[in-house]
């Protein structure tokens, strides 16, 4: 069903509305809509409102859970509308995206460590299952509708910059907050481990019927925004009615449904079993066992996460073939596997999050160099792709639930930053698979030469 809706309903009117916005040529409109459409869907997303929830609990409401959503919205905001932007000037995206990392690293060090592991996560929770499709129709369709410009080469790379624009944002969030309160966090800290018993009567959850209506009303919300988004800027900005408006209104229905349908279907079957052994684990005090769990579980995850599908089947189309989704489906699920097995040794060693993410990103630096240029921002929206309805719930239970029952840890401090590891690796998996798959083409040639 939603895969279905998708190719009726999100695809074609996002990439009629690039096409319609290239042809208005109006700059100041099209970056308003694309800060509109990264603002009205990163408010309402879930898997955001549910970190941001934690968050407040854990520091004993040092951080305000509104203004954080509001600061990770933003920055949201901001990165699509600078997406876009490279996109109408044809810059290459690892200048944009390096760029970002060293700032992003850069703030780290003046970032207090109570908000690092939460600002590196909230990049990999902005990024929803209605939102990816829709901002990856408006880059692709971008491109495509601009002269010189490569579909696959141009039209991916909005996702990365909405995942790596709030990890910025967060962590200056966290300066002013820390830095103007400095008693009060101190204070946040030590009542923490207090609070968190409260997250563990929340973590196994009991289905009830009652849910059903609210994951309903939870998706329309979700969907909702962005629907008033596209709506005002298609009748009143390009003044143009919505072609095959009957054929897009049963896609987005079908989205609704299928969505909800899935969502149900987490709630009563996976969430339960696995937050229960993840607290299991945890309790059994075998790390190999834990670190299993955690490859598995990001695999898994990964491989059932509906974002990522959207972006797979995208890939495909516009290589005419060449990336196939099930083949990039499962490098990017073995990338965070890996990324959430590293992340919880990390937990379970106590260490710094920042030294990972530090060395993980000169890696991706690296690779950008080494990697087919085709790759490289699908690669980079891999990362975002990954951390979406399946995968946060899930992670973020496994992380907070290493982080209770490991002493001398601090779930503020230590309890985040799975998402992050998540979110990094795929792009480091995926783009080693290219370079690997392109050198294998080029020897192929060379023999058949000779």
């Amino acid at each position: 069903l939603f895969i279905r809706g998708l190719e009726l309903g999100i695809f074609p009117i996002g990439e009629n509305l690039a096409t319609d916005f290239a042809k208005k040529g109006s700059l100041f409109w099209l970056l308003l809509f694309a800060f509109t459409i990264g603002f009205s869907t990163t408010v309402a997303e879930p898997a955001l409102i549910a970190i941001a929830d934690k968050a407040a609990l854990i520091s004993g409401g040092l951080i305000d859970a509104f203004f954080l959503r509001m600061t990770v919205a933003l920055s949201v905001g901001f990165a699509i509308a600078l997406g876009v932007f490279r996109i109408l000037v044809g810059h290459p995206i690892q200048y944009y995206i390096i760029a970002g990392y060293v700032i992003v690293v850069t703030t780290t060090f003046f970032a207090p460590k109570e908000i690092i592991g939460l600002a590196y996560d909230s990049g990999g929770v902005t990024t929803s299952t209605v939102t990816v499709p829709l901002v990856a129709a408006l880059g692709i369709g971008l491109a495509s509708s601009i002269k010189g410009r490569n579909p696959a080469i141009d039209g991916f790379g909005l996702i990365a910059f909405a995942s790596l624009m709030p990890m910025i944002f967060v962590q200056a969030y966290g300066i002013i907050v820390y830095s103007s309160v400095p008693s009060i966090a101190s204070k946040a800290v030590s009542a923490s481990k207090a609070v968190v018993e409260k997250i563990k009567e929340v973590t196994v959850h009991q289905f009830e019927w009652i849910d059903i209506f609210l994951d309903l009303v939870g998706v329309i919300q979700d969907v909702l925004p962005i629907l008033m988004v596209i709506f005002f800027f298609q009748y009143l900005v390009i003044r143009k009615p919505v072609a095959h408006l009957h054929r897009i209104m049963a896609g987005i229905i079908l989205v609704v449904l299928g969505l909800y349908a899935f969502i149900v279907g987490l709630e009563m079957g996976l969430f339960p079993i696995g937050e229960t052994i993840a607290f299991q684990l945890t309790a059994m005090k075998n790390n190999l066992l834990i670190y299993l769990f955690a490859f598995l579980i990001g695999f898994s995850t990964t491989m059932a996460e509906p974002a990522l599908l959207a972006i797979a089947i995208k890939a495909e189309e516009i290589s005419g073939g060449t990336i196939k989704q099930t083949v990039l489906r499962i490098v990017v699920a073995f990338g965070v596997a890996i990324g959430i097995a590293l992340g919880s040794f990390r937990i379970v060693a106590g260490d710094p999050i920042h030294y990972y993410i530090i060395v993980g990103y000169i890696l991706v630096i690296i690779m950008t160099y080494f990697a087919p240029k085709y790759i490289i921002p699908i690669a980079y929206d891999s990362g975002g792709v990954t951390t979406s309805t399946v995968t946060v719930p899930l992670v973020a239970a496994l992380g907070l639930g290493l982080a209770e029952n490991i002493e001398g840890r601090n779930p503020l401090i230590d309890g985040f930053g799975l998402i992050a590891f998540a979110s990094l690796f795929p792009m480091l998996t995926v783009m080693l698979y290219s370079t690997y798959v392109e050198f294998e083409r080029k020897r192929i040639n060379k023999k058949e030469e000779k």
